[in-house]
């Protein structure tokens, strides 16, 4: 069993159905019930997704065994300061627990020094556990708020070596 990460335009046909699949499980989960198919289109009309490819960004698709499974985001935060973000951090339910998650930060690392940036910092929600458990293994650590998000409740940052 193998993962593969490749950098992915958003606007490919599994990066299109990763993001719809990462958008309705946090839509979900904030409201508490299945999104509906016209609320994912919503959320993702004007997401910022087009700013996802050099030089202000990247897309990189996981590939479970050849199957499209997991997505991340990178986001060119401030050029001058070095600072990157994740976003769209998403892993399909059917493949967690098989060590997605940390390749997909691995390659947004990867991709973040490949910027020249010299630290890479995320916002999550509460209700995201998982998310935060998977940061924290991974070395990202709690910081003082750096943005105000209708949906920020925890900031993470990490200084890449």
């Amino acid at each position: 069993m193998t993962w593969t990460m490749a950098h992915e335009p958003v606007g490919s046909p599994d990066a299109s159905l990763l993001r719809r699949d990462y958008y309705g499980e946090v839509a979900g989960r904030y409201w508490g019930r299945p999104a509906t198919a016209e609320e994912i289109d919503e959320g993702l009309t004007d997401d910022g997704a087009v700013r996802l490819v050099p030089p202000t960004g990247q897309f990189v698709v996981g590939r479970f065994e050849g199957r499209a499974a997991a997505c991340v985001g990178l986001l060119v935060a401030d050029a001058d300061a070095g600072i990157a973000e994740l976003t769209r951090v998403f892993v399909r339910p059917e493949y967690r627990g098989t060590g997605g998650g940390g390749l997909l930060l691995a390659a947004a690392e990867h991709a973040a020094r490949a910027f020249g940036m010299r630290t890479i910092r995320l916002d999550t929600r509460h209700d995201l556990v998982e998310a935060r458990g998977l940061y924290a293994k991974h070395g990202y650590r709690e910081v003082p708020p750096f943005n105000q998000g209708l949906y920020a409740e925890h900031w993470f940052a990490k200084t890449l070596g």
